[in-house]
């Protein structure tokens, strides 16, 4: 029987607190959801306590038909508390030492490795040297054609330039913001460049087949060497952002192994993120015609 090649998603599995109650969260997941919404098999990899949280988190991946490698740890399952300004957007406070922090590389995590088509991977889930030799290791096994997409997703003060570099060795795609890429331009000490410039400095030097760059209301890019995309951002009335820019990169990717062309991956992703922030949570279900 051929080994399913699968979309994963890697590295934080928590619990978003919002002032309303608890929703499952985590960039690996809401990538993972987001991928599977267009077809593709996907995989949220990530580590769970021996907690009645980690069995809600069981119970909320199964009603998201989301499919999960997940061992257990003898740490608490993550947990993050929300709090929203008054235009919706997030700031957190992320628990340390955790389940997520402490992954595992276990033989079945290694099997989806070596047969893995896509995987996206950030920063916050490097912060511990349990988890991140794991990510490390895990991106190292993936075949030659794996898509793997680094969504830097600064949080707090759980980056280094170290973890950095070695994610930008590893990937062949960045997903970077607005804010995000002013500090790695003064990390890097190329902070006089515009924007632009320093997108394309980063794929050169990074040799990246792309580099997605997100700037909130004032549009997106995405870079590929000698080719770029805009778009501007749909103007919505906004419930919340969470789990937004997970759902840009899941349907970008999802697209772009589609087949589809990098512009054409584009717009979907801008209007997939546009439609979910009109919802509350990060996994809504999409309307049929945005997934067309």
């Amino acid at each position: 029987m051929e080994t399913k090649r699968f979309v994963v998603g890697l590295g934080e599995a928590l619990w978003d607190v919002l002032p309303d109650g608890k929703k499952l969260g985590g960039a690996p997941a809401n990538f993972a959801y987001h991928a599977a919404q267009f077809g593709l098999d996907t995989l949220a990899v990530s580590a769970l306590g021996e907690d009645a949280l980690a069995e809600e988190t069981v119970a909320a991946l199964k009603e998201h038909n989301l499919n999960y490698l997940m061992p257990r740890v003898p740490y608490e399952t993550g947990t993050v508390q929300v709090s929203l300004d008054a235009d919706g957007i997030p700031s957190y406070d992320i628990r340390q030492n955790v389940a997520w922090d402490n992954i595992p590389l276990t033989p079945e995590i290694e099997q989806v490795a070596r047969n893995c088509r896509a995987v996206c991977f950030g920063s916050l889930a490097q912060r511990n040297e349990v988890s991140r030799a794991t990510i490390q290791r895990f991106l190292d096994l993936t075949p030659r054609d794996c898509m793997k997409i680094f969504d830097i997703n600064l949080r707090q003060q759980f980056y280094s330039r170290e973890v950095i570099v070695e994610s930008l060795k590893r990937c062949n795609v960045l997903k970077i913001n607005d804010e995000e890429l002013v500090i790695i331009g003064r990390m890097f000490g190329y902070p006089g460049l515009d924007i632009q410039d320093k997108c394309w400095l980063i794929l050169g030097k990074y040799n990246l087949d792309m580099l997605v760059l997100t700037c909130g209301v004032n549009g997106s890019y995405v870079f590929r060497p000698g080719e770029m995309s805009f778009q501007a951002t749909p103007k919505v009335t906004v419930a919340d952002t969470v789990g937004a820019g997970d759902s840009f990169t899941g349907s970008f990717c999802a697209r772009i192994l589609q087949g589809a062309p990098m512009a054409e991956a584009h717009r979907t992703a801008v209007q997939v993120s546009a439609y979910v922030c009109t919802q509350n949570g990060a996994m809504p279900t999409l309307p049929d015609n945005l997934k067309a």
